[in-house]
């Protein structure tokens, strides 16, 4: 197994952390929520043998838009925004992923590029597959298929509730529901719903809900003075009533 670092897109960026362990399988702490979840030793073998890992630093491109679709990923840990631009520059963050998601599903068909921009919150590590190998082994491994489409589904239903929350929801109904969202992966992945640790910036936050920063800040005060929330800091909030917050989040 080769350990690398990722090419970055055109924008500068710092260079990747060094120290990546030469068989990070054997200490990966997310493989029941990974694309090995399910696939026998002899499947994940194959998989290992076209894997390549490396650990990246915060702020870093993984791809742009555009970008030739080379190569698939599964985080192991950290945090990565999905977004695209928008026509009059403004960026929309489609998604926030971590530990054991797969990145690879956005591509455009027709070109075999990117349809989105990866970019590291978080230092990241993570597992690199070159896209064609990976494709040729999805079809001799139908779990592994299995497991990619499962990925897709949960994607399918994570951009039907982005919509819903973008069309419909108030400024405050959309901060209670990412807070809320943001509790049930943490759940997901094994951790406690609260208090959460936030790797995006209220930027961020503005960019994948829609909203300005400024309402953004204001959608955060409100819960904290309804006593929902409590801010422990720019990146810490502990849900102080996760029943109300779903109220609050229009999941009553």
């Amino acid at each position: 197994m080769t350990v690398i670092a990722f090419e970055t897109a055109s924008r500068p960026a710092p260079a990747p952390v060094r120290g990546a362990v030469s068989d990070p399988c054997t200490t990966c702490t997310v493989r029941q929520l990974s694309l090995c979840a399910g696939l026998d030793g002899e499947s994940q073998g194959r998989l290992k043998a076209i894997n390549q890992t490396a650990v990246l630093e915060p702020h870093r491109l993984l791809f742009q838009e555009g970008d030739a679709a080379d190569y698939v990923y599964t985080v192991t840990s950290g945090q990565v925004s999905l977004s695209m631009s928008l026509p009059d520059g403004r960026r929309q963050i489609t998604e926030f992923l971590g530990p054991g998601d797969f990145i690879g599903l956005g591509l455009d068909s027709d070109t075999a590029s990117h349809s989105l921009t990866a970019e590291t919150l978080t230092e990241v590590h993570a597992c690199r597959f070159p896209r064609r190998a990976f494709a040729g082994l999805m079809e001799e491994t139908p779990a592994l298929g299995r497991r990619v489409l499962n990925f897709a589904s949960r994607r399918i239903a994570a951009a039907r509730e982005q919509q819903l929350m973008l069309g419909r929801k108030t400024a405050v109904e959309r901060v209670a529901s990412f807070l809320l969202q943001a509790a049930r992966r943490s759940v997901a992945r094994g951790g406690a719903a609260s208090p959460l640790t936030l790797a995006m910036t209220r930027g961020e936050i503005a960019d994948h809900l829609g909203l300005t920063l400024e309402t953004v800040s204001r959608g955060f005060s409100r819960l904290r003075q309804l006593g929902v929330i409590r801010l422990d800091g720019a990146d810490r909030v502990t849900l102080n009533d996760l029943d109300r917050l779903a109220e609050l989040a229009g999941c009553d």
